[in-house]
């Protein structure tokens, strides 16, 4: 009996990168496409890791992280499926986008130790507990103006969501997380990851980075699920 192929795909993002915002209803197109046949791991890029510099950096002399907040503001008119706070970036500046990931790493770490309860996977069935508190997150940010950075924010919406506030502080404090952090960084070195979101497919043969329609995204996952073994594509 042959064994169904699978396809493994780590998915970068920084969770205060707004194309990773608006990409999530790609990805979960993928997963409601190809089903068990695809293998999504989650992983963490640090884009937003010191905001201040990199405001200033990047558009010190363009109005700043004002200037920066408008233009944010652009990308999202141009997508109808996100919603964009008016004041975003200009009100409750998020100071870092790592304590957000430290944060998921627990929580991923505690969903596959399986000590997570399965109340909160009855809000959105099929999605694990990780990403229904990336994408809360994410909407957090965006869409109510939270400024997630903070631990206070991010207790209060796992709160919400019914998760076990003490396991995750103490995988935060044990350095599980921050050691799971690192491993994702260490990926991101290893294939070159340039930035959020980027999809790393094929051993690292194939990134897809950035802003890249879904229909591009499926016809490379087919092309793995279709190829034959130990063949290369010629494509």
């Amino acid at each position: 009996m042959t064994t169904p192929k699978k396809v493994t795909i780590l998915y970068f993002t920084d969770i205060l990168c707004v194309w990773a915002y608006l990409a999530q209803v790609r990805i979960d197109q993928l997963i409601s496409k190809f089903g068990s046949s695809l293998v999504l791991q989650e992983r963490f890029v640090s884009v937003f890791g010191s905001v201040e510099p990199k405001m200033e950096q990047n558009w010190g002399s363009k109005g700043g992280v004002s200037a920066y907040g408008k233009h944010v503001q652009e990308i999202a008119s141009k997508f109808g499926h996100i919603e964009i706070h008016p004041d975003i970036w200009i009100k409750n500046t998020p100071t870092t986008s790592g304590s957000c990931h430290i944060f998921l790493k627990a929580i991923q770490i505690l969903e596959s130790r399986n000590e997570l309860p399965l109340s909160c996977k009855s809000v959105n069935s099929g999605k694990s507990v990780f990403e229904i508190v990336a994408w809360e997150l994410r909407l957090a940010f965006f869409k109510y103006l939270i400024d997630i950075s903070s631990y206070k924010a991010q207790m209060e919406i796992a709160e919400r969501l019914e998760l076990p506030l003490q396991k995750i502080q103490q995988v935060i404090e044990s350095g599980d997380a921050f050691s799971a952090l690192d491993s994702d960084f260490q990926l991101k070195e290893k294939y070159r990851v340039i930035g959020s979101p980027s999809l790393v497919l094929n051993e690292g043969r194939q990134i897809i980075y950035g802003n890249v329609g879904y229909r591009v995204i499926e016809a490379n996952i087919q092309e793995l699920l279709n190829q034959p073994e130990n063949q290369a594509s010629w494509c």
